[in-house]
């Protein structure tokens, strides 16, 4: 412990490496990084809450989150055998909590429960498949459309507030070394918007439209970018943006109004699917076996 107390007369001075305002003198303290999603996540629903008042409540948000990470902590303990790191419970609980509509509590505990169960039941070869709340609203919305909604266009669909969440999502995924898949499938809802705009005679204008509202900036950049939920390579990634954005535009064509969760819900999970039998085959190709005796 350092005092202030004078040295010894016969203690020795204090070299340059340990000397106050050097750089190994210094304490460094690290910022678990997993914590820049949850923060930000935050602060977007606090800036989008006070201005636009987003929220069924903040009660219903706080059952979500609380839920969510319950389920994490008692199902990592008995299946997995230690605590987890919560930040991912967090996000799922938030994201249950804005992205989902209901008068009723139920759906917001419910949702979050089978959001985070997912993680721990639907695993293949030690991965698990879907995004947890991507799967968690996707069921509900179809196992209870009359009680439950998505978030729809409710913060006014205002450029500032939507520059905004571009850019701090863009910080986020930017820092995941994601960005490409953010840019693949904005590119491809494009693309795909003005081919049923083509199809159906409906305006460009109104094709394009959703991608501006808020939920599909969530979707963006927290759900179809969880690094747990993705493929491995960058090509994948990219071909995986695509696939999700031409499934959607198919479900749009049905007057699906749930499309982009339903799309990830059917795409997202084949090809992680499909990436880890390749892998797991690859693997054991490549081992050698034992020569007979």
């Amino acid at each position: 412990m350092i005092t202030n107390q004078p040295l010894p007369a016969t203690a020795a001075p204090p070299t340059d490496a340990a000397a106050p305002g050097t750089t190994a003198g210094r304490r460094k303290v690290a910022f678990d990084s997993r914590y820049v999603a949850p923060l930000l996540i935050t602060a977007i629903l606090l800036g989008a809450q006070i201005q636009f008042g987003i929220l069924e409540s903040y009660p219903k948000t706080l059952l979500a989150i609380g839920t969510s990470i319950a389920f994490e902590v008692v199902l990592s303990l008995l299946i997995v055998g230690k605590f987890p790191h919560l930040a991912s419970a967090y996000i799922s609980g938030i994201s249950v909590g804005i992205l989902v509509r209901s008068p009723l509590w139920w759906p917001y505990a419910l949702c979050a429960a089978i959001s985070i169960t997912s993680k721990y039941v639907l695993r293949y070869k030690g991965r698990h498949l879907w995004n947890p709340s991507n799967f968690g609203i996707a069921a509900l919305l179809f196992l209870a459309p009359q009680t439950v909604a998505s978030l729809g266009i409710q913060w006014d669909n205002k450029l500032w507030a939507m520059l905004v969440i571009w850019a701090l999502g863009s910080v986020i995924v930017w820092r995941l070394k994601r960005f490409h898949i953010c840019a693949t499938y904005v590119l491809s809802f494009f693309a795909f918007a003005a081919l049923r705009s083509a199809l159906t005679g409906h305006p460009f204008a109104a094709e394009v439209a959703p991608i501006t509202g808020p939920m599909y900036q969530l979707f963006i950049f927290f759900m179809i970018t969880d690094p747990k939920s993705t493929v491995m390579t960058r090509r994948g990634q990219i071909a995986v943006a695509f696939f999700v954005a031409a499934m959607e535009c198919v479900l749009r064509l049905y007057q699906n109004v749930h499309a982009p969760y339903y799309a990830l819900f059917l795409v997202g999970p084949v090809a992680n699917a499909v990436e880890i039998w390749i892998t797991s085959r690859n693997k054991a190709e490549q081992t050698p076996t034992a020569a007979p005796a």
